[in-house]
């Protein structure tokens, strides 16, 4: 079993920054994902990050602007962003699972989520 809890999140004007941390009870080996779900529509996947780091993934919508990134040593997974637009506005929820890194929320841990609301 793993728990995950998120943090970061909070109101900033459109064109800011934000970096969200997810602290994991344990990593083991785990690929790690952050997801999004605005009001109304569906969960969908932002990013992900291979155990060792060594590959990330990105949706279209935040390649350029968000990274993401992990410290194994503190099991702690992040997501930077920057340039958010008020489209970013969503509850944003860390996942963990092993093996690859999946765009789809087959995801065997989630974290309780951390809103975030980006104002025009």
């Amino acid at each position: 079993q793993v728990q995950l809890v998120e943090s970061g999140g909070g109101l900033v004007q459109a064109g800011g920054s934000l970096r969200l941390s997810c602290a994991a009870s344990t990593f083991r080996r785990y690929t790690m994902g952050w997801f999004r779900q605005a009001p109304g529509k569906e969960r969908e996947f932002v990013a992900g990050i291979s155990w060792s780091g060594g590959s990330t993934y990105y949706a279209d919508s935040a390649k350029g602007r968000f990274t993401i990134s992990r410290d194994n040593a503190k099991n702690t997974v992040y997501l930077q962003m920057n340039r958010l637009k008020p489209e970013d506005t969503a509850v944003y929820y860390c996942a963990a699972r092993p093996g690859t890194v999946s765009v789809r929320d087959d995801y065997d841990y989630w974290g309780q989520g951390t809103p975030v609301t980006v104002s025009s």
